[in-house]
This record gives C-alpha cells, sequence and structure tokens, in this order.
C-alpha cells in the first residue's frame, strides 16, 4: 500500500468520524432533552470529531512523506562498501538510482552484488516504513477518537471550534500563497547573485550581444560567452507590443459592443465563440503563425518589394494578439456588466446619449477592471514561448523592424534549461537572472497599472 492508497483509506475512515461525531451529539440530545438541549447543531459535532481526528493524522502522514526516504536513503547509503562512500556526490546519487530502480523493478541482471543486497534493504525498510506508519496512524485515529468522544458533551461548544479551526485553515491556504512567491523570489534571486558574481550586472543589462556558449579553450569558436540581455528585452517588447496593438482594441470593443449594444441572443452565441480562443493549445497557434501566417507575411513583403524572413516578429504577434483577446474582452465584459445600471440611468436622464454613457460613465467606473484584464494579457504575452519559438525564431537579433527574426526572454530560458545541464556555469545561471528581470519588469507593470487606477479611480470619485 503506497502513500496514495493510505490517503484515500484515511480520508475514508474520517469521513465516516463525521456520521460516528453526529451519532454521538443525537444520543447526548436523547439522553438530555432532545435537540434543543445540545449547545450546537448535530452536524458541527460530527466536523468537530472529524477535525480532531483528520488533523493530526494528516500533520503525521505529510511529515511521513517528507522525511521518510530521505531517513531510508542516509540508512542505505551507510550501508554501501567505503569505495562507494568515497565517490563524489553526484556518483553515489546514480548508484542510489540503480539501487533504487533495482528494488523497484526486480531486475538484477548485471548489477554488482552489494547493489542487490542494498536493494533487498531498501525494499524491506520501504515495507516496515509503511506498516509502521499504518500502524501510528491507526493508534493516533483511535486515541484521539476516543478522547473525543468520551469529552464530547452537550455543553460542547462545538460551532464556534468548528468555525475557528476553518479560520485557521483558510489562513493557511491564504499564507500558501505568499510564501510560495517568496521562496520564487528567494530561490530566483540567489542563483542570480551567483550569476552577477561571474558576470557584471552592467554588461547583461547594457550589453548589446547575447551569445550564452561559453568557450571550454581558449582557442574554441563560437564560445566567446556573452551575456547582453538587451536583444531579449528588445524582443519580447516588439512582440508584446505588436500582440497588444492587436489585443487591446479588439477586446475592448469586442466588450463594450457585446455588454452595451448587443442582443441577449447574439451576447449568448458570440462570446461563447470568442472565448474559444482562449481554449486552443499554444501549439496550434504556432503552427498557424509558422504555416500560415508567417509564410503570408513573407509573400506579401516580397510584392511590394519588402525583405521579410521567413521567421518573424510580426507574425508571432500577430497571432499572440489573436490569442490574446479572449482574455481583455471576457474580463472587460465582466467589469463593465457589473457597473450598476443606475449610473447609465442616471446619465440617459441628464440627456446624454449612450456613447457618450459609455465613454465619461461606464468606462470610468470599469477601468479598474479593465486595466487588470489588460495587465493579464500583458503577462500572457510575455510569458508566451511556443509562438515565439514557431513564428519568430531563437535568433537574438536587436532590431526595431517587425519583419526580422527575434527572440523573447522566455524562450532562453527554455533552451538554457532544456537537457542535462551543469548549474555552476554562467550560461545555465543567467536564465535564473532572467527569470529575475521579468519578475521586476512584471512589479514594475502592476505597481504604475495601480497608480493610473487610483488616479483614475479619484477622478471618478
Amino acid at each position: 500500500m503506497d502513500f496514495s492508497q493510505i490517503f484515500m483509506v484515511m480520508a475514508a475512515t474520517i469521513a465516516m468520524t463525521f456520521f460516528l461525531g453526529r451519532y454521538r451529539a443525537l444520543k447526548l440530545g436523547q439522553a438530555t432533552g432532545g435537540r434543543k438541549s445540545l449547545n450546537s447543531l448535530p452536524t458541527y459535532y460530527g466536523s468537530l470529531m472529524a477535525m480532531w481526528c483528520g488533523i493530526p493524522c494528516f500533520i503525521l502522514l505529510a511529515l511521513w512523506m517528507m522525511f521518510d526516504d530521505v531517513i531510508i536513503s542516509q540508512a542505505i547509503m551507510q550501508e554501501l562498501p567505503q569505495a562507494v562512500l568515497e565517490l563524489p556526490t553526484n556518483e553515489r546519487g546514480l548508484i542510489f538510482n540503480m539501487i533504487s530502480n533495482t528494488a523497484e523493478n526486480g531486475a538484477r541482471a548485471g548489477a554488482e552484488p552489494y547493489m542487490v543486497a542494498a536493494a533487498e534493504r531498501l525494499q524491506s525498510l520501504r515495507e516496515t516504513s509503511q506498516l509502521t506508519l499504518i500502524a501510528c496512524l491507526a493508534s493516533l485515529f483511535l486515541v484521539i477518537m476516543l478522547v473525543v468522544w468520551a469529552k464530547m458533551s452537550a455543553k460542547t461548544r462545538a460551532r464556534s471550534q468548528v468555525e475557528k479551526g476553518f479560520k485557521w485553515l483558510l489562513l493557511i491556504c491564504a499564507s500558501i500563497a505568499i510564501f510560495t512567491t517568496a521562496g520564487i523570489v528567494f530561490s530566483v534571486l540567489f542563483e542570480s547573485i551567483r550569476f552577477f558574481q561571474s558576470v557584471p550586472l552592467t554588461e547583461f543589462l547594457f550589453g548589446l550581444e547575447w551569445s550564452p556558449q561559453m568557450a571550454i579553450r581558449s582557442d574554441q569558436v563560437g564560445g566567446s560567452g556573452a551575456f547582453g540581455a538587451v536583444p531579449l528585452f528588445a524582443g519580447t517588447l516588439l512582440i508584446s507590443a505588436i500582440a497588444m496593438v492587436i489585443a487591446v482594441p479588439a477586446g475592448l470593443m469586442a466588450a463594450i459592443y457585446l455588454s452595451e449594444y448587443a442582443r441577449p441572443a447574439v451576447r449568448s452565441a458570440v462570446k461563447p465563440l470568442l472565448e474559444v480562443l482562449a481554449g486552443i493549445p499554444t501549439v496550434v497557434y504556432g503552427f498557424f503563425a509558422a504555416l500560415t501566417v508567417a509564410p503570408f507575411i513573407r509573400d506579401t513583403g516580397g510584392l511590394i518589394g519588402l525583405s521579410v524572413s521567413s521567421e518573424s516578429a510580426l507574425a508571432a504577434g500577430l497571432v499572440m494578439g489573436i490569442m490574446i483577446i479572449p482574455f481583455v474582452s471576457s474580463l472587460s465584459d465582466d467589469v463593465i456588466n457589473a457597473v450598476p445600471q443606475s449610473l447609465r440611468d442616471g446619465a440617459y436622464g441628464l440627456g446624454a446619449t449612450r456613447s457618450e454613457t459609455i465613454k465619461q460613465v461606464v468606462i470610468p467606473a470599469a477601468l479598474p477592471g479593465i486595466v487588470g484584464g489588460i495587465l493579464l494579457a500583458v503577462s500572457r504575452a510575455i510569458g508566451e514561448t511556443m509562438i515565439v519559438v514557431m513564428a519568430a525564431g531563437l535568433a537574438a537579433n536587436l532590431t526595431a523592424n517587425p519583419l526580422e527574426s527575434v527572440t523573447t526572454v522566455t524562450v532562453q530560458i527554455v533552451t538554457l534549461l532544456v537537457g542535462d545541464q551543469e548549474f555552476n556555469s554562467p550560461k545555465t545561471l543567467s536564465a535564473f537572472a532572467l527569470g529575475l528581470m521579468l519578475f521586476t519588469i512584471t512589479l514594475v507593470l502592476n505597481y504604475v497599472a495601480l497608480l493610473v487606477v487610483k488616479k483614475y479611480r479619484e477622478q471618478y470619485e
């Protein structure tokens, strides 16, 4: 029985304690004059018993899952021959992986005798660990259930305890996002600091050449190791700007039409069709851009005498803009519909036309939500990878010409981290520096958006 099966059995058992606690409350009520004598509803008594039995068991299971493999692997490694223990860390890890595969698959052909013995020992320890875990969970569950059963009475304030427990649960869930964000920031920041110890910050921010291939020998060709990120930032901004020029006007106008002008029948048909664009995989957009849009732009440019690359920023930006339209239109439509009808009626009563009402009343009232939708679209454009790879290429060219091939920050991050990489080289660490720059840019965009929203909200209020 693995951890997932143990989890399912434990969840089903704890669910049963809900009915057991409810049954206990009903019995207490019958003994003291009916349900009215209970401090809380029987449902709260069942929830209280399930909560007290479930939380400690889940905590024990989580701790066991965190430390079980670590303790067992350390025990196995200590039993290996001294010659193996003297090997480098990566080679010892490879040997342990071979032992683990031998224990799981049972394939002992070609394995060293000490590996076979270690695999048998590993399998035995894992089985013992699972049996011990089951015994501990069962014992803890029974002890807590008996204690709660004995202490439960008609005067137990089950409702307040359950609500307090759910309050702490919601607080923990809300804190997960904060701690996750902090973990991401610090992990990227520490790796970026390691990168900037090898490459100057000024070279990274203001360098005009991006060639992260580090030279292994002094006479090696094509390994200059230039880490100027300006071409990547320029390519990202160029493609994102083209996408937003397409997505923001089209999405906003579509939202205004659907919410203010379209009949209910038209709205119920058009809005789902528009939102279908958001469900299409980005690789499909990439194929469309590479096989249809890019050749069309190249052929059309050739007819009027323009030199257009087979992979261009314009092709990627156009298709990306089409992909982002639903993000702007759907959010803007929801926000515009949330504006109270009384504001529109007041504007009509003062003699304003429908277009004047939309421009001077509805849009200012819905501006915070519209800006939020546009920010989401900008983040989506900056983080897109597949369309850029298939339609704009991988060349880090510093150009403002949308007809040439460019690349973006996210594409380079994926390229740098694909395959087996050594995380001590500036080439791999540069991906974390690029990620830090993306995080900083997104933070600045959010701050600017907050200032804009605050300014217009003050004017509107």
